[in-house]
Protein backbone atom coordinates (compact mmCIF):
# COMPACT_ATOMS: atom_id res chain seq x y z
CA UNK A 1 0.00 0.00 0.00
CA UNK A 2 2.71 2.47 0.99
CA UNK A 3 4.79 1.49 -2.05
CA UNK A 4 1.85 2.09 -4.35
CA UNK A 5 1.21 5.56 -2.90
CA UNK A 6 4.85 6.53 -3.30
CA UNK A 7 4.85 5.26 -6.89
CA UNK A 8 1.69 7.23 -7.69
CA UNK A 9 3.12 10.40 -6.11
CA UNK A 10 6.31 10.11 -8.16
CA UNK A 11 4.28 9.41 -11.30
CA UNK A 12 2.05 12.44 -10.68
CA UNK A 13 5.07 14.65 -10.10
CA UNK A 14 6.81 13.73 -13.37
CA UNK A 15 3.87 13.14 -15.71
CA UNK A 16 1.27 15.74 -14.73
CA UNK A 17 1.15 19.46 -15.49
CA UNK A 18 -0.78 22.08 -13.55
CA UNK A 19 -1.89 25.36 -15.07
CA UNK A 20 -3.73 28.24 -13.36
CA UNK A 21 -7.32 28.87 -14.23
CA UNK A 22 -8.07 32.27 -15.77
CA UNK A 23 -11.34 34.09 -15.23
CA UNK A 24 -12.31 36.92 -17.59
CA UNK A 25 -14.11 39.62 -15.60
CA UNK A 26 -16.04 42.23 -17.60
CA UNK A 27 -16.05 45.14 -15.19
CA UNK A 28 -15.00 48.62 -16.32
CA UNK A 29 -13.84 49.76 -12.92
CA UNK A 30 -11.58 46.79 -12.36
CA UNK A 31 -10.35 46.83 -15.96
CA UNK A 32 -9.41 50.53 -15.84
CA UNK A 33 -7.73 50.10 -12.44
CA UNK A 34 -5.70 47.15 -13.75
CA UNK A 35 -4.54 49.01 -16.86
CA UNK A 36 -3.64 52.14 -14.90
CA UNK A 37 -1.52 50.13 -12.49
CA UNK A 38 0.17 48.30 -15.35
CA UNK A 39 0.87 51.60 -17.13
CA UNK A 40 2.33 52.99 -13.91
CA UNK A 41 4.61 49.96 -13.54
CA UNK A 42 5.62 50.18 -17.21
CA UNK A 43 6.40 53.89 -16.81
CA UNK A 44 8.50 53.11 -13.73
CA UNK A 45 10.46 50.41 -15.56
CA UNK A 46 11.11 52.43 -18.71
CA UNK A 47 11.34 55.93 -17.24
CA UNK A 48 13.03 55.37 -13.90
CA UNK A 49 14.88 52.04 -14.10
CA UNK A 50 16.13 52.20 -17.70
CA UNK A 51 16.27 55.90 -18.65
CA UNK A 52 16.98 57.72 -15.36
CA UNK A 53 18.88 55.03 -13.41
CA UNK A 54 20.45 53.38 -16.50
CA UNK A 55 19.52 49.97 -15.17
CA UNK A 56 20.78 48.29 -18.34
CA UNK A 57 24.38 49.34 -17.64
CA UNK A 58 27.07 48.24 -15.22
CA UNK A 59 29.13 50.92 -13.45
CA UNK A 60 32.74 51.50 -12.46
CA UNK A 61 34.72 54.20 -10.65
CA UNK A 62 38.14 55.39 -11.72
CA UNK A 63 41.65 55.15 -10.37
CA UNK A 64 42.99 58.68 -10.65
CA UNK A 65 46.19 60.71 -10.39
CA UNK A 66 46.62 64.49 -10.35
CA UNK A 67 49.63 66.68 -11.14
CA UNK A 68 49.64 70.46 -10.68
CA UNK A 69 51.94 73.36 -11.48
CA UNK A 70 51.57 76.98 -10.38
CA UNK A 71 53.05 79.83 -12.42
CA UNK A 72 53.38 83.56 -11.69
CA UNK A 73 55.75 86.22 -10.40
CA UNK A 74 54.91 88.81 -7.72
CA UNK A 75 56.56 92.03 -6.56
CA UNK A 76 56.47 93.71 -3.13
CA UNK A 77 58.06 96.75 -1.54
CA UNK A 78 58.11 96.74 2.29
CA UNK A 79 59.88 99.50 4.24
CA UNK A 80 61.84 100.39 1.13
CA UNK A 81 62.93 96.79 0.54
CA UNK A 82 61.97 95.45 -2.85
CA UNK A 83 61.31 91.73 -3.29
CA UNK A 84 60.39 89.49 -6.19
CA UNK A 85 58.33 86.38 -5.41
CA UNK A 86 58.25 83.38 -7.72
CA UNK A 87 56.97 79.82 -7.32
CA UNK A 88 59.98 78.87 -5.20
CA UNK A 89 58.88 81.45 -2.63
CA UNK A 90 55.11 81.08 -2.45
CA UNK A 91 54.37 77.40 -3.19
CA UNK A 92 55.18 75.06 -0.31
CA UNK A 93 53.49 72.63 2.14
CA UNK A 94 52.30 74.08 5.45
CA UNK A 95 54.26 73.70 8.72
CA UNK A 96 51.89 74.53 11.54
CA UNK A 97 53.03 75.90 14.90
CA UNK A 98 50.96 75.37 18.03
CA UNK A 99 53.01 77.18 20.69
CA UNK A 100 55.89 79.61 21.08
CA UNK A 101 58.45 77.14 22.46
CA UNK A 102 59.38 74.48 25.00
CA UNK A 103 58.32 75.34 28.58
CA UNK A 104 61.17 75.35 31.13
CA UNK A 105 58.93 75.40 34.19
CA UNK A 106 60.17 78.81 35.38
CA UNK A 107 57.35 81.37 35.73
CA UNK A 108 57.09 84.92 37.08
CA UNK A 109 53.85 85.58 38.96
CA UNK A 110 54.26 89.35 38.82
CA UNK A 111 54.20 89.49 35.03
CA UNK A 112 52.16 86.29 34.63
CA UNK A 113 54.68 84.93 32.15
CA UNK A 114 56.60 81.70 31.84
CA UNK A 115 60.00 81.03 30.39
CA UNK A 116 60.30 79.10 27.15
CA UNK A 117 63.19 77.90 25.02
CA UNK A 118 62.53 79.38 21.57
CA UNK A 119 63.78 81.70 18.89
CA UNK A 120 64.14 85.35 19.87
CA UNK A 121 62.30 87.58 19.58
CA UNK A 122 59.03 85.67 19.92
CA UNK A 123 56.48 86.04 17.18
CA UNK A 124 54.14 89.02 17.14
CA UNK A 125 51.30 88.41 14.67
CA UNK A 126 48.98 91.14 15.89
CA UNK A 127 49.56 93.24 12.77
CA UNK A 128 48.37 91.86 9.44
CA UNK A 129 49.42 93.81 6.31
CA UNK A 130 46.57 95.49 4.46
CA UNK A 131 46.14 95.59 1.57
CA UNK A 132 47.57 92.07 1.11
CA UNK A 133 51.13 92.03 -0.16
CA UNK A 134 50.66 89.67 -3.09
CA UNK A 135 47.47 91.00 -4.68
CA UNK A 136 49.20 90.32 -7.99
CA UNK A 137 48.67 86.60 -7.29
CA UNK A 138 45.21 87.07 -8.76
CA UNK A 139 46.82 86.66 -12.18
CA UNK A 140 48.83 83.55 -11.31
CA UNK A 141 47.86 80.44 -13.23
CA UNK A 142 47.37 76.84 -12.08
CA UNK A 143 47.90 73.96 -14.50
CA UNK A 144 46.07 70.71 -13.65
CA UNK A 145 46.95 67.44 -15.33
CA UNK A 146 44.63 64.58 -14.42
CA UNK A 147 44.38 61.02 -15.69
CA UNK A 148 41.77 58.38 -14.86
CA UNK A 149 41.49 54.65 -15.50
CA UNK A 150 38.27 52.64 -15.41
CA UNK A 151 39.68 49.14 -14.78
CA UNK A 152 36.39 47.28 -15.31
CA UNK A 153 36.07 48.59 -18.86
CA UNK A 154 39.78 48.96 -19.64
CA UNK A 155 39.40 52.66 -20.52
CA UNK A 156 42.04 55.31 -19.80
CA UNK A 157 41.43 59.03 -20.17
CA UNK A 158 43.27 62.27 -19.48
CA UNK A 159 41.93 65.79 -19.09
CA UNK A 160 44.21 66.64 -22.03
CA UNK A 161 41.51 65.31 -24.34
CA UNK A 162 41.33 65.44 -28.11
CA UNK A 163 42.10 68.94 -29.36
CA UNK A 164 43.99 69.99 -26.20
CA UNK A 165 47.48 70.25 -27.68
CA UNK A 166 50.54 72.37 -26.91
CA UNK A 167 49.39 75.23 -29.11
CA UNK A 168 45.98 75.38 -27.46
CA UNK A 169 47.37 75.19 -23.92
CA UNK A 170 49.84 78.00 -24.59
CA UNK A 171 47.04 80.52 -25.12
CA UNK A 172 43.92 79.21 -23.32
CA UNK A 173 42.52 80.12 -19.91
CA UNK A 174 39.67 78.12 -18.41
CA UNK A 175 36.18 79.56 -18.80
CA UNK A 176 33.06 77.50 -18.03
CA UNK A 177 31.41 78.47 -21.32
CA UNK A 178 34.13 79.55 -23.77
CA UNK A 179 36.94 77.15 -22.75
CA UNK A 180 35.45 74.47 -20.46
CA UNK A 181 38.21 71.93 -21.24
CA UNK A 182 41.23 74.20 -20.80
CA UNK A 183 43.41 72.77 -17.97
CA UNK A 184 44.92 76.17 -17.07
CA UNK A 185 43.08 78.20 -14.44
CA UNK A 186 43.69 81.79 -13.34
CA UNK A 187 43.82 82.02 -9.56
CA UNK A 188 41.50 85.00 -9.49
CA UNK A 189 38.91 83.06 -11.52
CA UNK A 190 39.16 80.06 -9.18
CA UNK A 191 38.40 82.31 -6.20
CA UNK A 192 35.52 84.00 -8.03
CA UNK A 193 33.95 80.71 -9.19
CA UNK A 194 34.12 79.38 -5.61
CA UNK A 195 32.11 82.34 -4.31
CA UNK A 196 34.96 84.09 -2.46
CA UNK A 197 36.32 87.62 -2.75
CA UNK A 198 39.98 87.63 -3.76
CA UNK A 199 41.02 90.60 -1.61
CA UNK A 200 39.42 89.04 1.47
CA UNK A 201 40.86 85.60 0.92
CA UNK A 202 44.29 87.08 0.12
CA UNK A 203 44.25 88.86 3.48
CA UNK A 204 42.97 86.04 5.71
CA UNK A 205 43.56 82.94 3.61
CA UNK A 206 41.12 80.15 2.83
CA UNK A 207 40.63 76.79 1.15
CA UNK A 208 39.02 76.03 -2.19
CA UNK A 209 38.05 72.69 -3.67
CA UNK A 210 38.29 72.03 -7.40
CA UNK A 211 36.17 69.02 -8.37
CA UNK A 212 37.11 67.20 -11.57
CA UNK A 213 34.04 65.19 -12.52
CA UNK A 214 34.27 62.25 -14.92
CA UNK A 215 30.73 61.02 -15.62
CA UNK A 216 30.94 58.91 -18.76
CA UNK A 217 28.61 56.82 -20.88
CA UNK A 218 30.98 54.32 -22.49
CA UNK A 219 28.28 52.99 -24.80
CA UNK A 220 29.32 56.02 -26.84
CA UNK A 221 32.82 56.56 -28.20
CA UNK A 222 35.29 57.21 -25.39
CA UNK A 223 36.18 60.58 -26.94
CA UNK A 224 32.92 61.86 -25.44
CA UNK A 225 34.22 61.00 -21.96
CA UNK A 226 35.42 64.45 -20.86
CA UNK A 227 35.93 66.13 -17.48
CA UNK A 228 33.82 68.89 -15.98
CA UNK A 229 35.26 71.33 -13.44
CA UNK A 230 33.38 72.87 -10.52
CA UNK A 231 34.66 75.10 -7.72
CA UNK A 232 33.64 75.14 -4.06
CA UNK A 233 34.68 77.37 -1.18
CA UNK A 234 35.63 74.99 1.64
CA UNK A 235 36.47 77.40 4.44
CA UNK A 236 37.83 80.88 4.90
CA UNK A 237 34.85 83.02 3.90
CA UNK A 238 34.94 86.19 5.99
CA UNK A 239 31.19 86.63 5.49
CA UNK A 240 30.35 83.46 7.43
CA UNK A 241 28.17 84.09 10.49
CA UNK A 242 28.01 80.64 12.07
CA UNK A 243 30.41 79.11 14.61
CA UNK A 244 33.15 78.73 11.99
CA UNK A 245 33.41 82.54 12.02
CA UNK A 246 35.71 82.20 15.05
CA UNK A 247 38.40 80.57 12.88
CA UNK A 248 38.33 82.42 9.62
CA UNK A 249 40.90 81.90 6.91
CA UNK A 250 43.90 79.70 6.44
CA UNK A 251 47.45 80.44 7.52
CA UNK A 252 50.67 78.71 8.44
CA UNK A 253 54.26 79.56 9.31
CA UNK A 254 57.56 78.74 7.71
CA UNK A 255 61.11 79.94 8.29
CA UNK A 256 64.19 80.80 6.27
CA UNK A 257 67.47 80.12 8.11
CA UNK A 258 70.81 81.86 7.74
CA UNK A 259 74.10 82.31 9.63
CA UNK A 260 75.24 85.69 10.94
CA UNK A 261 78.78 85.28 12.16
CA UNK A 262 78.63 82.00 14.03
CA UNK A 263 75.06 82.51 15.19
CA UNK A 264 72.21 80.75 13.40
CA UNK A 265 69.28 83.04 12.80
CA UNK A 266 66.00 82.79 10.98
CA UNK A 267 63.30 84.91 9.43
CA UNK A 268 59.84 83.66 10.39
CA UNK A 269 56.97 84.15 7.97
CA UNK A 270 53.31 83.84 8.86
CA UNK A 271 51.60 83.21 5.55
CA UNK A 272 47.93 83.79 4.82
CA UNK A 273 47.47 81.62 1.79
CA UNK A 274 45.00 79.81 -0.41
CA UNK A 275 44.87 76.06 -0.05
CA UNK A 276 43.58 74.30 -3.15
CA UNK A 277 42.26 70.75 -2.84
CA UNK A 278 41.71 68.90 -6.12
CA UNK A 279 39.00 66.27 -5.81
CA UNK A 280 38.38 63.72 -8.58
CA UNK A 281 34.99 62.03 -8.73
CA UNK A 282 34.06 59.54 -11.42
CA UNK A 283 31.34 57.20 -12.63
CA UNK A 284 31.41 55.28 -15.91
CA UNK A 285 28.55 53.23 -17.32
CA UNK A 286 28.38 50.63 -20.07
CA UNK A 287 25.76 48.17 -21.35
CA UNK A 288 25.79 44.81 -19.59
CA UNK A 289 23.37 41.94 -20.22
CA UNK A 290 23.28 40.88 -16.56
CA UNK A 291 21.89 44.12 -15.05
CA UNK A 292 19.59 44.40 -18.08
CA UNK A 293 18.01 40.99 -17.43
CA UNK A 294 17.87 41.74 -13.70
CA UNK A 295 16.01 44.99 -14.33
CA UNK A 296 13.58 43.31 -16.75
CA UNK A 297 12.97 40.43 -14.36
CA UNK A 298 12.23 42.71 -11.43
CA UNK A 299 9.94 44.78 -13.64
CA UNK A 300 7.97 41.72 -14.76
CA UNK A 301 7.61 40.71 -11.12
CA UNK A 302 6.22 44.14 -10.23
CA UNK A 303 3.52 43.67 -12.87
CA UNK A 304 1.99 41.16 -10.47
CA UNK A 305 0.99 44.08 -8.25
CA UNK A 306 -1.85 44.86 -10.66
CA UNK A 307 -3.24 41.33 -10.29
CA UNK A 308 -3.02 41.43 -6.49
CA UNK A 309 -4.78 44.79 -6.25
CA UNK A 310 -7.54 43.81 -8.68
CA UNK A 311 -8.10 40.50 -6.88
CA UNK A 312 -8.53 42.37 -3.60
CA UNK A 313 -11.12 44.64 -5.22
CA UNK A 314 -12.96 41.71 -6.83
CA UNK A 315 -13.05 39.43 -3.80
CA UNK A 316 -13.59 41.93 -0.99
CA UNK A 317 -14.99 45.27 -2.22
CA UNK A 318 -17.41 44.74 -5.14
CA UNK A 319 -21.09 43.86 -4.48
CA UNK A 320 -20.73 40.60 -6.47
CA UNK A 321 -17.70 39.45 -4.50
CA UNK A 322 -19.25 36.05 -3.63
CA UNK A 323 -19.96 35.38 -7.30
CA UNK A 324 -16.38 36.22 -8.24
CA UNK A 325 -15.06 34.00 -5.45
CA UNK A 326 -17.04 31.06 -6.86
CA UNK A 327 -15.64 31.78 -10.30
CA UNK A 328 -12.05 32.10 -9.12
CA UNK A 329 -11.87 29.21 -6.70
CA UNK A 330 -12.96 25.68 -7.60
CA UNK A 331 -13.88 23.61 -4.53
CA UNK A 332 -13.96 19.82 -4.68
CA UNK A 333 -14.48 17.14 -2.08
CA UNK A 334 -11.33 15.71 -0.58
CA UNK A 335 -10.32 12.17 -1.49
CA UNK A 336 -10.19 11.49 2.21
CA UNK A 337 -13.66 10.89 3.63
CA UNK A 338 -13.97 13.82 6.00
CA UNK A 339 -16.59 16.51 6.33
CA UNK A 340 -14.26 19.36 5.30
CA UNK A 341 -13.58 20.46 1.70
CA UNK A 342 -10.37 21.43 0.00
CA UNK A 343 -10.29 24.70 -1.97
CA UNK A 344 -7.91 24.78 -4.91
CA UNK A 345 -6.78 28.22 -6.14
CA UNK A 346 -7.18 28.03 -9.89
Amino acid sequence: MMKSQITNAISDFFFEYETPRQVLVRDRRVGVACRLIQLGVLGYIIGWVFIYENGYQSTDTAISSVYTKMKGVGYTKINGTESVWDVSDYVFPPQLILFQGQMTGVCVNKTKTCEVVTWCPVEDDSSIPYPPLLMSAENYTLFIKNSVTFPLFGVKRSNLVEGIDTGYISKCIYHPENDPLCPIFKLGDIVKFSGFNFETIAKLGGAIGIVVDWTCNLDLDKKYCKPEYTFHGLYGNADETDVTRTSVGYNFRYAKYYMEGKVQKRTLFKVFGIRIDIIVQSLARKFDIIPTLTAIGSGVGIFGVATVVCDLVLLHLLPKKEFYKNMKFKCTDSHIQVSSTLCINS
